[in-house]
């Protein structure tokens, strides 16, 4: 199958071998766990204690609530766990956040709104004070959950001896719909009721970590698509600055955030779906906390959902028209996957596999037109077969959109961190799953399993396990060595130069990971002219 090569770039490509990345992962680790007592770890929490278990030499501890049942506070500001009495069992997943389809990737898992929980694994409950690594799930603002195999957080605790966190939190209406018009004092300031939430975990790490083996003064936040968004739009807020000390986001940007009057428009038809006069605020408050969770995720269905610039909480567009000035000193890692569009725009039309040539820039204007500005879409066509030769129609709609849609933002964030001189790293996979015969490339999510090395929780990387080792062991090393000391490097053994304007140097990620400056840096400078605005923010 065709791969498309990069395109001929300045500067020295720098090679990691695979002996160099397994000194790195022995580097990288500290000593091994104690094996592991026969009784089950035990931590006594502020609103109590909580059992978990012991699971190849880490404690797990699942399903801790950080904040009360949401449900008697609908769209309110989220309240810390109510205290209980005797120990809780926490060794299973807690229920998901309320979103359509129900459940999404927690298959068979109850949604409910008592969904403010969080998953921790950890070398030891002890004094140790390791680094702590908070992950934020993906599925934009809407769906999603971290209550799944693919975010088991075991592998990574052992390899690096840390603590992994991972956080369930309100989605959709439950938590973006902005409801302050309504005069109720309940809503005044909760029109990003979920980035509340996260705060409220942010705290619950603080208080707790030195109690799970873990420093709060070393809090590493990592999150992929919409979770790599929901950092992004921390990074700008206020509230949350001294709650975590380094960022690395995944595939997930938030450029601009939602206008007042977009979200103001979206809770108007939200409100008209369910049948509620917004004339009347009495009656639509009463009915918004008597209607049945179902029917409120129904109604919330297909409608955009980001982060609210209030004046506030969120005072700012998180990285327009430059990176947030406050978070300029935290470190930051951005990555980027290759083909990130086969998954996002693939799977909802299969059609864009088997295009000829004269269906390539049709479908580009019809998947990524907001994209493209006043580019021509033909004209994008033959630039990519003048630099590609090779490539299959498909090919070079796949990489087009992903240059022009997904790519994008990332660059965007990245060069405004850089024209600050925050320290910033940037990575790319452009390691290509065998999954399905190929036809996926380097799919949106395909760094998630890596990262976690987790390779047998998805498909993409499930029969492919032996190849994709050393590369998910490579990029595993560099988030704990992130974790630690605030570098992706490791002691001058894995050489990732910051990224800067001048040579745009990142670490690619494939069979063998290596430093290329610039790449793709022609797509890059196709698309640098258009203007870029975050999807769902401008009505």
């Amino acid at each position: 199958m065709f791969r498309i090569p990069h395109p001929p770039a300045r500067g020295v490509w720098y090679r990691v071998s695979t002996a160099g990345v397994l000194a790195l992962g022995l580097l990288c680790a500290a000593p091994a766990a104690a094996q592991a007592p026969d009784a089950a770890p035990q931590v006594a929490l502020d609103a109590g204690s909580v059992r978990g278990r012991w699971i190849d030499g880490v404690a797990m501890f699942l399903g801790i609530p950080y904040g009360d049942d949401t449900a008697a506070a609908r769209f309110a500001a989220p309240r810390p766990a109510a205290a209980w009495t005797g120990v809780r069992d926490a060794t299973a997943y807690a229920a998901v956040a309320p979103q359509q389809p129900a459940g999404g990737e927690a298959v068979g898992q109850p949604a409910a709104e008592d969904c403010l929980t969080l998953n921790v694994w950890t070398p030891g409950p002890d004094a140790a004070r390791r680094p702590v690594l908070v992950y934020l799930h993906g599925g934009a603002f809407a769906h999603g959950t971290v209550n799944h195999p693919l975010y088991d957080g075991r592998r990574l605790a052992a390899r690096g001896d840390v603590v992994v966190v991972t956080v369930n939190y309100r989605l959709n209406g439950f938590g973006y719909l902005d409801l302050e018009a309504l005069g109720d004092a309940r809503f005044d300031g909760m029109v990003n009721a979920g980035q509340h939430d996260l705060l409220l975990a942010l705290r619950w790490v603080q208080a707790h970590a030195a109690r799970l083996g873990g420093d709060p003064t070393r809090v590493t936040l990592f999150g992929q698509s919409g979770g790599g968004a929901k950092i992004a739009t921390l990074m700008a807020m206020p509230q949350a600055q001294g709650l975590f000390h380094r960022a690395w986001t995944m595939s997930g940007q938030q450029i601009t955030g939602r206008t007042r009057k977009a979200a103001r428009r979206t809770t108007q038809r939200v409100l008209a779906r369910l049948g509620l006069d917004a004339d009347d605020p009495a009656h639509v408050r009463a009915a918004l906390d008597a209607l049945p969770t179902a029917t409120l995720a129904a109604a919330f269905a297909g409608e955009s959902r980001a982060p609210v610039v209030d004046g506030r909480v969120l005072p700012r567009d998180p990285f327009e028209p430059d990176a947030p000035p406050a978070a300029r000193a935290l470190p930051m890692v951005l990555g980027n996957v290759r083909d990130e569009t086969t998954s996002l725009i693939g799977t909802a039309d299969p059609s864009t596999f088997t295009l000829d040539w004269a269906g390539v820039a049709p479908a580009l204007q019809r998947h990524v037109a907001a994209f493209l500005g006043d580019l021509d879409a033909a004209a994008i066509v033959a630039r990519y077969r003048h630099w590609y030769p090779d490539a299959t129609p498909s090919d070079v709609f796949f990489a087009a959109s992903t240059a022009a849609r997904s790519w994008k933002s990332m660059l965007l964030a990245a060069d405004r961190r850089a024209a600050q001189a925050g320290p910033t790293w940037v990575y790319y996979v452009h390691w290509r799953t065998p999954a399905d015969g190929g036809r996926w490339r380097s799919p949106h999510k395909l760094d998630i399993p890596l990262l976690f090395g987790n390779l047998e929780a998805s498909a993409y990387t499930r029969d492919a396990v032996a190849e994709a080792r050393g590369i998910a062991d490579a990029m595993a090393d560099a988030l704990i060595a992130f974790a630690r000391h605030g570098d992706p490097n490791v002691d001058g053994r894995l050489r990732w130069p910051r990224y800067g304007l001048a040579r745009r140097e990142a670490m690619v990620f494939d069979r063998t990971p290596q430093v290329q400056a610039d790449p793709r840096g022609a797509e890059r400078r196709l698309f640098a002219p258009v203007p870029y605005v975050q999807p769902g923010t401008r009505d």
